[in-house]
């Protein structure tokens, strides 16, 4: 049986509740790790290297980028934002199964370059609720709250490009949802070709009187 982890995408509308459910799984099951991003920007307080993100120089994540140690990156005012390979990598090797939390674009950037990655999508049970729930955060203005909408309306399209649908009702009874549909997709034949390549072997064998 394969041991190793999983890597985990979670994209999902603004407001969907994505970063709650990440943080409350995480906070049940200890078999999780959370990706940390590599960035340009300069720390804020209370952000420590390599807890929060990883900090560096432009310098270095162009040269992160030359040698590929990148599973995605972008651009955003001026700054770098990536998600470095050798973390994820050590972490799935260490049986870790490692969550990113990234939009639609970079989700299928990821999934086109590692197809055994999982891709999950957050969504509330209606559009209406969608609303309700960025209206009642009283943190923007509605024309941003009309800007958020206009974008999920846009990125729907994508959701059947992922492999799970997770509908974000009851959070509890969602993270519940969440755990058992990454425990079940370690047993896809995609993430246990070890396993299928040694029955393959094994039965050759058997068949032939070996």
């Amino acid at each position: 049986m394969n041991k190793s982890g999983i890597l985990v995408v979670i994209s999902g509308f603004s407001g969907a509740g994505k970063g709650t459910l990440v943080r409350k799984l995480m906070e049940k099951y200890d078999n999780y790790s959370l990706s940390i991003s590599m960035t340009t920007r300069k720390p804020r307080d209370g952000e420590e290297n390599g807890v929060h993100y990883f900090f560096v120089d432009h310098r270095k994540f162009e040269q992160t980028i030359a040698e590929d140690g990148l599973l995605e990156y972008a651009s955003y005012l001026g700054n770098y934002y990536g998600t470095p390979k050798e973390y994820v990598e050590k972490q799935i090797a260490e049986g870790k199964d490692v969550i990113l939390e990234i939009e639609v674009q970079g989700a299928l950037q990821i999934k086109k370059k590692f197809p055994n990655t999982l891709l999950l999508f957050v969504t509330p049970p209606s559009g209406e609720e969608l609303y309700n729930r960025l209206t009642s955060r009283n943190t923007e203005t509605n024309e941003q709250i009309m800007g958020r909408i206009s974008r999920a309306s846009e990125e729907v399209e994508w959701i059947p490009k992922y492999d799970y649908l997770v509908i974000n009702d009851k959070i509890e009874e969602c993270v519940e949802s969440l755990h058992n549909i990454i425990l079940s997709a370690h047993n896809a034949p995609i993430r246990q070709q070890e396993l299928i390549e040694r029955l393959k072997n094994e039965l050759d064998s058997l068949s032939k009187g070996e």
